[in-house]
């Protein structure tokens, strides 16, 4: 299965949902509902062969790049 999202697709950082936030989930919390552009993306493989994308996405509103987890996005439509 290929990438969920390509380079130049506008994403939204998906909030987090859960009370008790883990240590991936809280260095998110800053960026929780905020509109980006897909720059980069990478594929890495575990050893039970599963599949999963990480994304460089560019914030719209203070123009860092931040490395996301494909469940961490949903497609952004105006």
């Amino acid at each position: 299965m290929g990438p969920r999202y390509n380079i130049g697709q506008k994403v939204r950082v998906t909030p987090v949902k859960e009370q008790q936030l883990s240590t991936r989930e809280a260095g998110l919390e800053p960026y929780a509902g905020q509109v980006g552009e897909v720059t980069d993306f990478y594929f890495m493989s575990s050893s039970k062969g599963k599949t999963f994308y990480v994304y460089t996405v560019r914030m719209e509103r203070d123009k860092k790049d931040v490395v996301l987890h494909e469940d961490e996005l949903d497609l952004f439509i105006p």
